[in-house]
């Protein structure tokens, strides 16, 4: 057996939320925020979080700075077990910022990379990626580093038997440009949003888009919010409906339905399947603010997936 489940390529920053904001925010005045949260942040970490707490070995390959951001991301990761390989702080570089802001409904998010863009390809230990049976890759647009060579690695791994995901989350350019052409032919399942799923395939239609990239990518599975979400394998398709929450916070839920699939997805459970526990995990995560404090609350976690999971 593997040492690992899957090992996490990407970025680690911190969430810092402020809540109860109006739509239009003045110049030169001082807007007073409801409530704030610091939560961990970044969709590779939040999915290696929460992984990890829903019983997974998670190795995670990223680099924070060393600053106090970057402590308190690592302590966050450290509590649920995450494994962390040597040379994760970069000591004379900034660990990257989300700064968002809730307006009802909608939300503004504001980035700082920091040093989430610098891991590349060449400092990543081929053997530690050896130990787990699944790669899986977030924000592939803000990883320019990893962008030479990223396919090439994924397609050895392949080759060797380890299985390969992608949530390419969005892309700040909107290009959508050529390194995720190069990846979609060498991933096993592609974890798009429908936004996302549109916008990557130029279509207005959803089911088209789904068939576009289900031409190019083994397992496709689309999240569609409360509307639950839709999985495609070859010509066979199902759609899971969404477990009905009152959602406190949306951040994270994506990459928390992410973190429900691959578990399932690792346990070899039908893609049906793995698709209603990756729903009952982003309605976990829109119980608390941010993407990780719902599953940092054990007894609550438990609770709540005991209660959810059997009618998945």
């Amino acid at each position: 057996m593997p040492a690992l489940d899957l090992v996490v390529l990407g970025e680690t920053n911190l969430d810092l939320i402020l809540y109860g904001l109006e739509e239009e925010l003045p110049i030169e005045r001082e807007v007073l925020a409801k409530d704030f949260r610091m939560t961990l942040g970044g969709s590779s970490s939040i999915l290696a979080h929460n992984l990890a707490a829903l019983g997974c070995r998670v190795g995670f390959i990223t680099k924070v700075g060393g600053d106090p951001l970057g402590a308190i991301a690592l302590e966050r990761l450290h509590e649920v077990g995450v494994d962390l390989p040597l040379g994760v702080v970069h000591a004379q570089s900034q660990t990257g910022v989300t700064i968002l802001l809730h307006h009802g409904a909608t939300r503004r998010i504001l980035t700082y990379p920091g040093v989430m863009a610098e891991l590349t390809v060449a400092e990543i230990d081929r053997e530690y990626l050896r130990q787990a049976k699944h790669l899986h890759i977030s924000s592939l647009f803000l990883q320019r580093g990893l962008h030479a060579g990223l396919p090439e690695l994924c397609r050895d791994l392949r080759a060797s038997g380890c299985t390969v995901s992608l949530d390419t989350n969005d892309d700040p350019d909107d290009q959508w440009g050529s390194i995720l052409d190069s990846m979609l032919d060498a991933i096993d399942l592609l974890l798009p949003n429908d936004d996302e799923a549109l916008r990557m395939t130029r279509c207005d239609n959803l089911d088209e888009a789904i068939d576009r990239l289900a031409r190019r990518v083994p397992v496709v599975a689309v999240k569609q919010g409360r509307s639950g979400s839709v999985v495609r394998q070859g010509s066979q398709c199902w759609h899971i409906p969404a477990i009905s929450v009152a959602a406190v916070d949306t951040i994270g839920a994506g990459d928390s339905f992410n973190a429900g699939f691959l578990k399932a997805f690792l346990a070899e459970e039908p893609l049906p399947i793995c698709a209603a526990m990756g729903n009952v995990a982003a309605a976990l995560s829109t119980q608390r603010p941010g993407g990780t404090e719902a599953f940092r609350d054990t007894e609550f976690r438990k609770a709540f997936l005991a209660q959810h999971i059997s009618r998945a």
